[in-house]
């Protein structure tokens, strides 16, 4: 415990709960006895755990004084302001916001999840104090449905005090529900013959309709209250500073350090699942006690637990980890945890998108580069990413110095940049680098190819001087769309603002996010802010792209640098000819597919495996009716491997029937068969593989009718596979 530093933002107020999931790592699990049959345990522990008497006891004396202050406080006239400018009236200290939802509606009342005085999320049943602008948020909103996965995490943690008695960690909202830690006082572990217990506990939480009660604390009286829990005292000693105070939330007997909002009574919950367990380290460190944590979900309707549990059916077929060892595609290995092995087929979708992207490279003016992938931590201290991204660095000692494997590209192109006088003409300098980089992911947090640690991207960096940044940002916006538009994805934008560690002056930030708004706007498509967000050297846009099925994913990036062209000197001459007249550069970072990987993750499960022609590493197969056919189909492969063209023939003894129906599991786009009538006539019986009419019988076409056919889907890169 006691090397636990500040590497986790706000975990012990559940405020980062992404991050923090995704900094957990899992230690090894300890080898405990054979676990103890199903039913064995019982519902809830008891004795009942000392903690809780002493926690409610407290809660109890420090409310009843709570509530006599707010008591005495002046009941006088407010307005609150509703996002369509009109206003309502109420009194402080009294009016919540679900007083003003029940004058509204009662379905409104009954379907809001949380609310928003003056942009700050508030309990819908917490008067408001004095006049203020009101938002009522239900769970479609992603704000509205964070609080109700983090109320459910309460109900999840009070279920796990009762089966368990155990000590709670931390118990945060993250994309896809919720969770909670907690460390043992017994050797016990979690198992998945205990989740009925815990769901049998959460849903008697449930039908309690407990309220969720807010209630401040100073950090002594905290310290007090949840002295059993030493997670609890070192996050309280940690994060909250001496003679401050903060916020517990009680549910039934549940009281918890948390910041809140919460929705207003457990009743909301309609539905209420456990979906896994796993092994964590308190706050993500190795060095720290393992912990037991257990996952759920749940919703305001019966019917979206419902849904989504189809939703997670459909999403398992589709997993890009399935597919790609049933197509032989790629797989992961112990002795290189988080590096992918491309196999020949995997290989050949990842070439086809870097030869897609270099061919845009060529048409609009990029200039491709190499660059090592090793350098002195000098220039990463040059760069500022020693001082703000080592942890996530590789780094290692040569011949006495410190040497780290590059995680981007950016710094090395500023050396490229730099090693000669620059000219105002040059300008824009577009370098595109397909590098290999390296992250060191936590362990815990690699997941197939959307989490590795040795990836490539498609990464390029824009020189370019300021009266030039307006035109290269509409070019990479317009070159965005082309790309998403060739995969078909649908795509959202956000501008991504200045974050609480950040390089350089506020001015310069200032500058670049009103350059990105500018852009933005010009570019004509929705976007919102994303506030504190951006890199430490400069702000950006964020692509979020949805799959088929809706989920969201980031892999485009779109960056604004005023910092690293000042941290290198960069500069280049300007037109005058003095020879003290030189301009920094501009630098925009820029990734379209981002991480390779990533992306055939996404684009693997998008299509189910079931690749476009142009991208496809299974593209035709060639069947023999007969072995005497065999030559002649030889002979048709070859044609189609001159074209450029990915094709294979089925020598197999297999019946015919069984060759074409294996073709067909292996997703190839089509199937030429040959036969006697074939050969003579130099065609093919063409059976496609999104064209159901022509799977029960093909049609005999002449192969030199089908070669232009399947190079114009090549070369326009277009969508299914018909000819």
């Amino acid at each position: 415990m006691a090397e636990i530093e500040k590497k986790v933002e706000d975990l012990s107020l559940n405020a980062s709960a992404d991050a923090a999931d995704k900094a957990q790592g899992k230690p090894k699990e300890k080898k405990t006895k054979k676990p103890v049959a199903e039913g064995a345990y019982p519902l809830e522990v008891s004795p009942e755990p000392e903690y809780v008497a002493h926690r409610i006891a407290m809660f109890d004396e420090l409310k009843r004084k709570a509530d006599e202050f707010d008591a005495a406080q002046p009941r006088v006239p407010i307005t609150i302001t509703m996002p369509d400018g009109s206003t309502r009236q109420g009194t402080a200290w009294e009016t919540s916001p679900m007083d003003i939802a029940k004058q509204i509606a009662k379905s409104l009342a009954e379907r809001v999840v949380i609310a928003k005085v003056d942009k700050v999320l508030w309990d819908l049943e917490r008067p408001m104090t004095s006049s203020c602008k009101l938002e009522l948020l239900d769970f479609e909103n992603d704000e509205g449905k964070a609080v109700f996965w983090h109320s459910s995490a309460h109900v999840l943690g009070e279920a796990c005090e009762k089966h368990y008695g155990c000590h709670l960690c931390i118990g945060p909202p993250i994309e896809d529900g919720f969770y909670y830690e907690m460390a043992m006082t017994n050797d016990r572990v979690v198992s998945v013959t205990d989740y009925a217990n815990l769901e049998t506990c959460a849903k008697n939480v449930i039908k309690e309709k407990q309220q969720f009660v807010r209630l401040e604390m100073k950090k002594e009286e905290l310290l007090e209250m949840f002295k059993h829990n030493p997670y609890k005292v070192h996050l309280i000693n940690s994060k909250i500073p001496d003679g401050t105070s903060t916020t517990v939330y009680r549910c039934g007997p549940l009281i918890d350090l948390c910041r809140g909002p919460h929705i207003p009574h457990t009743g909301r919950i309609k539905a209420f699942a456990v979906m896994k367990n796993s092994a964590s380290y308190f706050l993500g460190d190795a060095k720290n006690d393992s912990l037991q944590r257990i996952y759920g979900v749940s919703f305001p309707d019966a019917k979206q637990m419902t849904e989504h549990k189809k939703f997670l059916e459909e999403a398992a077929k589709r997993d890009h980890r399935k597919i790609g060892k049933e197509q032989e595609l790629f797989f992961f290995h112990d002795l290189s945890p988080g590096s992918a092995f491309f196999l020949p087929h995997g290989a050949r979708i990842y070439n086809t998108l870097l030869e897609f992207i270099k061919s845009e490279y060529y048409k609009r003016g990029y200039t491709e580069v190499m660059s090592p992938n090793m350098y002195n931590v000098k220039l990463w201290h040059t760069s500022g990413h020693w001082q703000n991204y080592q942890e996530n660095m590789f780094s290692f000692n040569v011949e006495k110095e410190t040497f780290a494997l590059k995680p981007m590209n950016c710094p090395g192109h500023c050396l490229m940049f730099g090693i000669r006088e620059r000219s105002y003409r040059e300008l824009p300098l577009r370098f595109a680098d397909f590098g290999v980089l390296h992250r060191n992911e936590a362990s815990g947090a690699l997941s197939g190819l959307t989490r590795v640690r040795r990836f490539q991207q498609d990464d390029a960096h824009l020189f370019c001087r300021l009266d030039q940044l307006g035109s290269e940002m509409d070019a990479t916006l317009d070159f965005l769309q082309h790309v998403y538009g060739i995969f078909g994805f649908e795509f959202s934008l956000a501008l991504s603002t200045r974050p609480e560690k950040f390089l350089g002056a506020i001015s310069d930030w200032d500058t670049a996010e009103k350059h990105l708004t500018d852009a933005l706007n010009r570019f004509g498509r929705p976007w919102t802010i994303n506030p504190e967000d951006g890199a430490f050297y400069g702000p950006k846009i964020d692509i979020l792209i949805r799959d088929s099925l809706r989920r969201g994913h980031q892999c485009a990036t779109i960056q604004l640098d005023f910092q690293l062209p000042e941290r290198f000197g960069l500069e280049y001459r300007n037109s005058g000819g003095e020879a003290s007249d030189f301009s920094r550069p501009l630098i925009i970072h820029r990734a379209m597919l981002g991480s390779l990987e990533r992306m055939i993750a996404i684009l693997t499960e998008n299509c189910a495996g079931r690749w476009d022609f142009w991208l496809s590493p299974r593209q035709v197969q060639v069947i023999p009716v007969a072995n005497a056919l065999i030559p002649y189909a030889e002979k048709v492969r070859q044609q189609l491997h001159d074209e450029g063209f990915f094709a294979d023939v089925d020598t197999t003894d297999s019946t015919l029937n069984k060759k074409i129906r294996n073709a067909e599991i292996a997703q190839y786009n089509f199937i030429f068969v040959v036969g006697a009538e074939e050969e003579s006539s130099n065609s093919v019986n063409v059976r496609s593989r999104d064209d159901v009419d022509s799977k029960a019988k093909g049609q005999v076409r002449p192969l030199e009718e089908v070669l232009p056919k399947l190079k114009e889907l090549k070369e326009k890169r277009l969508k299914g596979s018909r000819i």
